[in-house]
């Protein structure tokens, strides 16, 4: 299913809206044929998978069901703007205006690796998101996390 992506990349996103993928994530990225595929996410970035790890993602999506109000829109956004896309010889992918719109891509983004996948976001949304996240968040862990430590 292609390779573990982390860490947080500053990219650029050109003035066709083509942004070129980082050197070291794209053998990994392009591991399922040179496939990838980008969707909204609901927070307001945009989702990049490799084909390999889209797939399961993309069959429990098929299975939300269709009249329930949330899931619905859940599945809106993330079959409904689901691309295939392909990066070309010189490792850039095109991002459509819709998805551009949708998560407010404009120039400067971050890449945020998460595992089987990237967030892509504005960096001043980024910016601000973080910031109200670590605000929010205080010393104490979310349920769930209560035995983590670092």
């Amino acid at each position: 299913m292609g390779g573990t992506f982390h860490g947080a990349t500053v990219i650029t996103l050109d003035a066709k809206g083509r942004l070129a993928l980082p050197t070291r994530h794209r053998e990994a990225l392009s591991s399922s044929h040179g496939e990838l595929v980008l969707t909204a996410h609901p927070d307001g970035c945009v989702l990049l998978y490799p084909m390999a790890a889209w797939e399961p993602v993309r069959a429990s999506v098929e299975k939300f069901p269709s009249f329930n109000p949330t899931t619905s829109w859940w599945k809106r956004l993330l079959l409904g703007f689901e691309e295939h896309v392909a990066p070309d010889a010189s490792g850039r992918i095109l991002v459509s205006p819709a998805l551009r719109m949708h998560a407010k891509l404009e120039r400067e983004l971050m890449m945020i690796g998460q595992g089987s996948y990237f967030e892509l976001w504005d960096n001043g949304l980024w910016t601000a998101k973080q910031a109200q996240a670590l605000a929010q968040s205080g010393p104490t862990p979310p349920p769930g996390m209560e035995n983590f430590s670092l």
